[in-house]
């Protein structure tokens, strides 16, 4: 059988290149061996807190140049669902500016005003009176969005709630689950192969979790690769009822270009973790 062709990466962020502000060993090489073997790449995030500029520019504090346009985050996912929904809408927003900006720069306008959306996302200052005054447009029609369900972020302190907790919160007040756009859901990586104008076939998910990359990639018909230096270990992959197609210790140990299927840390049924 003939190696598949690599033409582009989708690869997380947290866990996958940096560690908060720290970077990952070898991290700087692979993203320099992507560019300068020509192919394309996003670095992906469910984090709607910072816009791409501001990541682009907390990722080079850390010693890795990667541009704003090729940082592909879960509010730019979420702005472009919506436009695609319903453009020119409006939307009351629980969030930061990564978030806020999306929205503005897709053409919607921000209101507490019968918005056709509640929007949430991530903020490190979630106000009582900002999540009540959500709950109350939720249960008055507003269609409820969030950026990403996950419950919990990362600090340097430990672990903080997140957006799915949150959503939660709203949730149980009104009796309406919200549509989350960010990783699981494929919508997600399809919005990032669109951006770069890539196809499933030629392009390789590399993440950290089983629970949100390896699984985003695998339902949008694309390879997996989990790396074990973020959440998931090796141990807890066979939890799982579903597989990466290979497992590295950390985007180091990933040679660039190469099909997923031949290298060293390629599973097979066979294999036990």
């Amino acid at each position: 059988m003939s190696e598949r062709r690599i033409e582009n990466y989708l690869i997380d962020m947290d866990g996958v290149l940096v560690h908060e502000e720290h970077p990952i060993p070898g991290a700087d090489a692979f993203i320099a061996g992507i560019t300068a073997a020509g192919l394309g790449f996003l670095v992906l995030t469910n984090n709607s807190i910072f816009t791409a500029r501001d990541l682009s520019a907390r990722l080079a504090r850390s010693g890795l140049i990667i541009p704003a346009e090729r940082i592909w985050t879960s509010a730019l996912a979420t702005a472009l669902f919506l436009h695609t929904q319903r453009p020119g809408g409006s939307a009351y927003v629980v969030g930061e500016a990564g978030l806020t900006t999306a929205l503005h720069e897709v053409g919607y306008v921000l209101s507490d005003r019968s918005p056709d959306y509640v929007v949430l996302g991530e903020t490190r200052t979630y106000s009582f009176e900002a999540i009540t005054r959500a709950i109350r447009l939720v249960r008055g029609g507003a269609r409820f969005i969030a950026t990403n369900p996950d419950p919990t972020g990362p600090s340097v302190e430990g672990l903080l709630p997140a957006t799915g907790a949150v959503a939660a919160m709203i949730t149980k007040a009104t009796g309406i689950t919200p549509y989350f756009v960010g990783k699981p859901n494929p919508l997600m990586m399809r919005s990032a192969l669109n951006t770069l104008s890539a196809h499933s076939e030629t392009t390789v998910v590399i993440g950290d979790r089983m629970d949100t990359d390896v699984v985003a990639g695998l339902e949008a018909g694309m390879d997996t690769v989990l790396v074990l230096s973020g959440i998931t270990g090796r141990a807890d992959i066979e939890r799982f009822p579903y597989r990466p197609t290979a497992v590295v210790d950390s985007v180091a140990k990933l040679p660039v270009g190469r099909d997923v299927h031949t290298i060293d840390g390629a599973l097979t049924p066979a294999d036990k973790p």
